[in-house]
């Protein structure tokens, strides 16, 4: 830094010296000391690695860049879009479906982008709705309907990757986000700008493997579900967790073949759902696996109670204090009116810390699989390009795809070790191979 003297990264520094080795060793003494007053020491020394390899790999990541071919995402906005507007407005296929919108219901003028205005066009006609989330236009009867809803999909592209994104965040042929490990309460990563997490599916056509290089895409299917058959001990779950799809396992086992209730049963205990179709499928999840559905509802009463939870390697999640007077926890007894804003509150905490549990595990077993695949990469010229949740990316010459895809198995199975020793459950990732993002199954 200027303050210091130091023109550049490898420049003497002629400024004041810095603390010396020998208070770097205390801080770092400090910190094993307090790692090992932990209550599983070995976790959290490997989420320490994990996470710090995690900050070395989103740096490199940003550095080499995800390959991006502006040509064909030129090409795609055109397709989607029309033609960019001189002055900066919306491109021609928005203008186009605000005027066709606005006809619709009867008047001259509506910004379609402005949630407001499109509640009170639907309210003049008659049709009262909470809110314009897709989920809740789906269910209206209206000709505008199916307008607005191609509307806020296209507006979506043009606002987070349409031309201007592409001039800020593309060069040389590469995307290069700015990503921040550990920047979600849970661990999982975030961005600073750029959107790399969420790339939509259209969009990915640009992302193009150089010419002779390919990519090894591998997303880990059903990570939180494993995680929890994995971290809660329930043996007839982790059984069910060694098949390759645990919800159809899950099915068989105990929903008479209904993998689509097997599903709605899990996640509906891992995210708190408890009206609709999950209640009667948690019945049958709480009385088949008793030691699972324990372990997310111990969570959730936990954070409840305004009590703080942890992963499986010692993540603390976020004390329950926050948007309560005076500090005072969400706490529900019994003379705490079950409707009032305290107890609404109180499940809202305990809902958050029943998923963190595992949410943060996962985010967890990605990032060790992340660290052990930069380490088999090491040497070879393949390139980590890409990382969203449970999803990586690796670009490498042609030649060496399949043993880049050996790799990324190797890592996700030494993962799972690293967390879990000796359990029954699999983590399989599936893998595609192919020289377009888009083409990824």
């Amino acid at each position: 830094p200027p303050g210091l003297g130091q023109g550049a990264l490898f420049d003497a520094p002629s400024g004041p010296p810095g603390p010396g080795i020998a208070a770097l060793t205390r801080v770092y003494a400090d910190q094993l000391a307090r790692i090992a007053a932990t209550e599983h020491p070995g976790r959290f020394r490997l989420l320490v690695a994990a996470e710090s390899a995690g900050a070395l790999i989103a740096a490199e990541m940003g550095a080499a860049g995800l390959p991006w071919r502006a040509d064909v995402h030129d090409a795609m906005l055109a397709e989607l879009l029309g033609e960019a507007s001189p002055v900066g407005g919306p491109p021609r296929r928005l203008a186009e479906l605000a005027a066709r919108i606005a006809a619709a219901f009867g008047v001259r003028q509506l910004h379609a982008d402005s949630p407001a205005e499109l509640l009170k066009a639907f309210a003049r006609a008659g049709v009262e709705l909470p809110n314009t989330r897709a989920w809740v236009l789906r269910g209206v009867e209206h000709p505008a309907v199916p307008l607005v809803l191609e509307y806020k999909e296209l507006y979506r592209i043009w606002t987070a990757h349409g031309w201007a994104w592409r001039d800020a965040w593309v060069s040389a042929g590469r995307f290069h986000p700015e990503y921040v490990p550990g920047g979600v309460v849970s661990g999982r990563w975030a961005t600073r700008g750029g959107g790399a997490l969420q790339i939509p599916k259209v969009i990915r056509r640009a992302v193009v493997a150089d010419p002779g290089w390919t990519f090894v895409v591998a997303d880990a299917g059903q990570l939180e579900p494993r995680v929890l058959a994995a971290v809660s001990g329930d043996e007839r779950l982790a059984a069910a967790g060694g098949a390759g799809d645990l919800y159809a396992a899950l099915a068989r086992d105990a929903f008479a073949g209904d993998r689509a209730r097997a599903k709605v049963a899990l996640l509906g205990a891992m995210y708190g759902q408890t009206g609709g179709a999950a209640v009667p499928a948690l019945a049958v999840l709480k009385r088949s696996y008793p030691t699972a559905f324990g372990y997310v509802e111990a969570a959730a009463r936990t954070g409840e109670a305004g009590g703080l939870v942890r992963s499986w390697l010692g993540r603390t999640c976020p004390p329950g204090s926050v948007g309560f007077a005076d500090g005072e926890e969400a706490v529900v007894d019994a003379g705490t009116d079950p409707q009032g804003p305290r107890a609404r509150a109180a499940r809202s905490r305990g809902r958050f810390t029943r998923n963190f549990v595992i949410q943060a595990t996962a985010a967890e077993w990605a990032s060790t699989l992340l660290a052990t695949l930069r380490a088999e990469l090491a040497g070879t010229g393949a390139e980590l390009v890409f990382f969203q949740h449970d999803e990586v990316m690796v670009h490498c010459p042609a030649e060496q795809a399949e043993a880049v895809a050996a790799a990324v198995t190797g890592s996700g199975a030494r993962a799972t070790a690293l967390l879990f020793g000796d359990t029954p459950v699999r983590f399989p990732l599936d893998l595609s191979i192919v020289d377009c993002y888009a083409d990824a199954a």
